[in-house]
């Protein structure tokens, strides 16, 4: 896993190499191992590389294969390379490296555009194509569920990608005024801003199964290479057969993604049940197994407990591995939100956040590669709201919107702005979504846009994002394709079967203790973040109230004055603090695109350091 960004021109000029680095520069922490540059004509790359394949010199990038006249920036990990190394060689090619990244070079020479559908894994790579002197073009690519980030700004006279938005932003001349839509979007998805859009005007993102081919004269065409069906099968499966498919198809996932790495892997083990299935399923296969837990502090009597270490301690003594507990206190995450914001590829308003940013502080200095459950959830249909929608009638858009956005359109036009207005595009966006193809039911519907667009810059984006920026690289086993697309097609009331997510609860027994199974569902929480109160309202207050905010002008200040007067009144449907929410965004906004790299408040002032 690595940070990668380049330039194409298309104005006859050569690409500007101090924009070039400046971007890696942006990129360093993702990629401490190895830094390199390359440039050919109207196109530079840059890569910083983060070494768990092949760690030698050999599989450094930028890699170019002058024989193929080819030459590749690559971030990621394709699980399934040794399979594709073996058929290249099969087929004649020879490798100069061991790694994965020469086999996504080959395997384009080999099979074209068509190769990414060979690709088990998460990925986004460009290939700068040399062999014709004449048509020189640049491939780029992105996995199936948007694993890893790519982040785009074309005019007329170039291409700039780069694996984070603050790295593009550093290359400058970057258009940073809101898009309306986007924001629309952000404040009702619980920040998730699909594809191809960012809460920027001036930077977007490849969608995920999404390639792109761009010629010198700036032609683009794009092409999406896989999409989710999400209907039975011709053939009724039994409920045993679903369950032992489930088993067999999970197992070949977790190999995939344990196997594709010459460093050791652990697992951040929650206490749910996701993380402790992968550590059960792993125990007999990894010697000295590290597992590494967090939790934080309470906020207050009538809150909710803010650890799960009571069922993290249970899985790690059970299967023996060597645990690393940590309790972070709110002093301490008060003192680092800073970091994590200034962290953050785009505004990310989830609990889950600053606690991977903190985790992964911690687990780095022990470890290179981690496994996580994230996914498990939409995919298996283990949230709350999903029984909840199903339990409604009506069109399925508003079955979906009553249970899930985080403010109705009325609301967000009471909070926003005027100059900032639109219509109800969310609820456009997601009727289009659910009225998609390919889907048997509503639920059926729900899970599909939830896998294929909502997790992509949820879960998916935190658990790159966070830990990246430590140098660490977590891998979900799943959302293993074909994972996905077994569970896609199973009957929702066999997912839904026993308060939710039955498939993986039911190959659970007899691996892990049902304590864990049958135990209630918890979530990663920072109570401090959601029941705001002392320094934490004090510190939203000073963003909220800042000069900045004031003449940002975002915010109808009305609406920001009832959240401040009463915090614990205003929650989103899936209960998390709306005040938070607003405060975030400005904050993100003030650190990347202000440039204000630090805030001084009177909460910051009380902790210092």
């Amino acid at each position: 896993m690595c940070g990668i960004c380049g330039e194409l021109r298309f104005d006859a000029t050569s690409p500007d190499m101090a924009v070039v680095d400046r971007m890696s520069e942006r990129l360093a922490r993702r990629g401490p191992d190895h830094a390199g540059t390359f440039s050919d004509g109207p196109l530079a790359f840059g890569h910083r590389r983060l070494a768990i394949i092949d760690l030698s010199a050999s599989a450094d990038q930028p890699m170019v294969d002058p024989e193929l006249k080819l030459a590749l920036v690559f971030n990621g990990t394709i699980y399934n390379y040794r399979e594709l190394r073996a058929e290249l060689i099969a087929a004649g090619y020879t490798f100069f490296s061991e790694g994965d990244s020469e086999v996504i070079l080959k395997a384009y020479h080999a099979w074209g555009e068509q190769c990414v559908q060979r690709f088990y894994g998460m990925f986004a790579f460009a290939i700068w194509d040399m062999r014709d002197a004449g048509d020189t073009s640049l491939f780029i690519a992105r996995d199936r569920f948007g694993i890893k980030p790519l982040y785009l700004t074309q005019d007329d006279r170039r291409l700039r990608f780069a694996s984070s938005l603050p790295a593009l932003l550093a290359s400058g001349g970057i258009d940073t005024r809101l898009d309306p839509v986007a924001l629309h979007h952000h404040f009702t998805l619980h920040t998730v801003v699909p594809a191809p859009r960012t809460v920027l005007s001036g930077v977007r993102k490849l969608p995920p199964a999404t390639t792109m081919t761009v010629d010198t004269d700036g032609r683009v065409s794009q092409s999406v290479y896989w999409t989710l069906d999400a209907t039975r099968p011709a053939q009724a499966l039994s409920e045993h057969e679903w369950l032992a498919q489930t088993r067999e198809v999970l197992v070949r996932s977790l190999d995939r993604h344990r196997l594709a790495a010459d460093v050791p892997v652990g697992v951040l083990l929650s206490g749910g049940l996701d993380s402790s299935l992968l550590v059960g399923l792993l125990a007999d296969h990894v010697n000295d197994l590290l597992t590494f837990s967090i939790g934080f502090e309470s906020v207050g009597a009538g809150t909710e407990k803010a650890d799960e270490f009571e069922y993290s301690d249970l899985i790690a003594a059970n299967f023996k591995t060597r645990h690393h507990k940590h309790l972070i206190p709110n002093s301490e995450v008060l003192a680092r939100l800073p970091e994590a914001v200034a962290a953050m590829t785009e505004p990310m308003m989830s609990h889950d956040v600053i606690a991977f940013y903190l985790l992964s502080e911690r687990v780095a200095p022990e470890v290179k590669v981690v496994l996580a459950g994230q996914g498990a959830d939409e995919v298996f249909g283990g949230y709350f709201w999903y029984p909840l929608m199903d339990a409604e009638t009506g069109p399925p858009v508003e079955r979906f919107s009553r249970h899930y956005f985080d403010r109705d359109h009325a609301e967000y036009l009471e909070m926003i702005a005027p100059a900032w207005h639109v219509p109800d595009v969310t609820t456009e966006l997601v009727a289009r979504e659910l009225a998609k193809p390919q889907a048997d039911t509503f639920l059926d519907e729900v899970w599909r846009f939830d896998a294929t667009t909502l997790i992509v810059d949820d879960p998916v984006k935190r658990v790159d994002n966070m830990p990246m920026a430590w140098g660490l690289e977590v891998r979900v086993p799943f959302l293993d394709h074909e994972l996905v697309e077994l569970a896609a097609r199973m009957p929702p009331e066999l997912k839904l079967k026993e308060g939710g997510k039955f498939p993986l609860k039911a190959i659970s027994r007899g691996v892990i203790p049902d304590a864990v199974i049958d135990r209630p569902k918890g979530y990663f929480p920072v109570p401090a973040l959601k029941h705001v109160s002392g320094p934490f309202l004090e510190l939203m207050r000073g963003i909220l109230q800042s000069d900045a905010c004031i003449s940002r002008g975002l915010y109808q200040r009305a609406y920001v004055d009832k959240l401040l007067a009463d915090p614990e009144k205003y929650f989103t449907r899936i209960q998390g603090s709306k005040l938070w929410h607003l405060a975030l965004l400005e904050w993100w906004l003030q650190i990347h695109v202000d440039g204000v790299v630090e805030r001084t408040s009177a909460a910051s002032e009380a902790h210092p350091g």
